[in-house]
């Protein structure tokens, strides 16, 4: 294991310079400290500033150097006083510090790029949501060429990826021409259960066969929430409804009925743009679920194969087989269903670039309206990282030659780019990307991604995302993860949410 040492001296962009040096080397052991140390590491690292400038020096074996930031006046030692001055001072203050943190990713960037021999497809951006930043450039009312350009000289994006964040960003904009993020928000509803737990998955979902008899008492405090909440955000319009978890056909017909009844009596339906529920995994899905959706202006769903092999799909602990993924997807169809969503991730254990083309093959021939193509991520909470021993001989293999294979795939089943996001850790450094048919872009992937309006979240895990001061604050208001607490302390959890909501919106 290739060992690396970080030493802060300086702590203010801590979090910049540990995220862009995991970049460049994604399977390393990384240790930070906060003062000189002694270790034997293949590579270090130590951060400091000196009053004019902010220090980076490496050593390895091979080589040693430094490289230097200038400090950008008024960024630290002022930021006490300018807080209290007014929103323009902090303004100024949040430009300030962005500066610095722009010239610190470029002088460390360098150094990797040395160190390494290779660039990094996204440059030196870190953050998750690129497309967020090219959108924030063609608001300022720079051209799609100019918006291009300085994605490519000041985070040094290569043009494949740069050309990518800003087509997206406009096609962005145009979709959610119409919504009005000062006065409107979406709804997020969770659903925590699944078949069985996937291997990359670090989601808040649990096996539904152990929490099968208290399904009902989920449901019932879910729809406790429902109603408080709807309370609560009267007076505001609400745009869309995205029903996700875990994995929402896990619910019986009936608990599917009595949910959205609470969903339509409580905050009504009528001037939703969309309503989004992710049937997800094909195993859960039967027609009498899919019935009792079609009972309430569900707009769209996803049916998620994640691959079409079946080799991985048992490798990964999908349970289900390819034919079931068909079958359930012509059952959708044959039921009414117009705007069917398919998932798709690449960088799974042992996949090649051969196996990727046969999953995009039979996507092919089943057609969906949309398709959203993840690079694997794994996160700490995943099996796949938790017993890494045991998979550490399998291949993962992701490239900009699989990437654009998708690309191309979706373009020949009449798909555009409309959103796209990035994680920690996803392999080949690359990125998330959902491609649709005209008017089959999800509305609601692009307003959560973009944090344009306020995104309330109900059920176990739920992260609501209270935007406001015209989109320059966030503010999030957490729900319990565990289901057992979140059944018992509901009356807990809706309070979170009515001081949150008090306090901010």
């Amino acid at each position: 294991m290739y060992k690396i040492g970080i030493v802060f001296l300086d702590t203010e962009f801590e979090h910049d310079v540990y995220e862009l040096i995991k970049a460049f080397y994604p399977e390393a052991e990384i240790h930070t400290f906060y003062e000189e140390t002694e270790g034997e590491y293949d590579l270090r690292f130590r951060v400091e500033r000196d009053g004019e400038n902010w220090l980076f020096r490496y050593e390895s074996p091979e080589r040693s150097g430094v490289a230097e930031a200038a400090v950008i006046s008024g960024s630290s030692a002022e930021e006490g006083a300018v807080k209290e001055e007014g929103s323009e001072k902090e303004e100024n203050r949040r430009n300030i510090r962005k500066e610095n943190k722009d010239a610190i990713k470029m002088a460390l960037y360098r150094i990797l790029v040395k160190l390494t021999g290779r660039e990094l497809p996204w440059g030196n951006l870190t953050g998750i949501r690129p497309a967020k930043l090219a959108m924030a450039l063609l608001e300022s009312g720079k051209s799609k060429a100019e918006a291009e350009k300085e994605l490519r000289s000041k985070y040094l994006v290569s043009p494949e990826k740069t050309k990518l964040a800003v087509t997206i960003a406009d096609r962005e904009r145009e979709i959610l021409k119409d919504i009005d993020y000062e006065n409107g928000y979406s709804l997020y509803i969770g659903i925590p259960f699944c078949p069985s737990i996937c291997l990359y998955c670090s989601f808040s979902s649990y096996p539904l066969k152990l929490w099968q008899k208290r399904v009902d008492e989920y449901v019932d405090a879910l729809c406790r929430e429902v109603r408080a909440v709807a309370q609560m955000m009267q007076g505001r319009k609400l745009d869309t409804i995205y029903m996700g978890g875990g994995t929402p056909t896990t619910l019986e017909p009936h608990q599917i009925r009595t949910l959205l009844n609470t969903v339509g009596e409580s905050f009504g339906y009528e001037g939703i743009a969309e309503f989004t529920v992710e049937a997800g995994r094909p195993d859960s899905i039967t027609s009498e679920k899919l019935k009792a959706l079609s009972e309430f202006p569900v707009t769209r769903i996803s049916v998620n194969p994640q691959t079409m092999n079946q080799e991985t799909l048992d490798i990964i602990g999908r349970r289900h087989t390819v034919e079931e993924t068909k079958k359930a997807f012509y059952l959708a169809r044959e039921l009414g269903y117009n705007n069917i969503n398919m998932d798709l991730i690449v960088g799974l254990p042992g996949e090649d670039i051969s196996m990727v083309e046969h999953t995009l093959e039979e996507i092919r021939r089943l057609d969906p309206d949309s398709m959203t193509v993840h690079s694997l991520a794994v996160k700490r909470a995943a099996r796949l990282n938790m017993f890494k021993e045991k998979y550490q001989e399998m291949t993962f293999e992701n490239n900009q030659e699989i990437m654009g294979l998708t690309g191309k795939a979706a373009r020949e089943m009449g798909m555009d780019p409309y959103y796209l996001y990035r994680q920690k850790n996803m392999k080949g450094n690359f990125e998330n990307v959902g491609y649709a048919k005209v008017d089959k872009a999800g509305i609601y992937n692009i307003l959560i991604m973009e944090e344009k309006q306020p995104i309330i979240a109900l059920g176990a895990g739920g992260s609501s995302k209270l935007v406001f001061d015209h989109g320059n604050r966030i503010e999030r208001v957490e729900n319990v993860k565990d289901v057992s607490n979140y059944i018992s302390r509901i009356d807990e959890m809706i309070e979170r949410k009515r001081k949150g909501i008090a306090a901010w919106l």
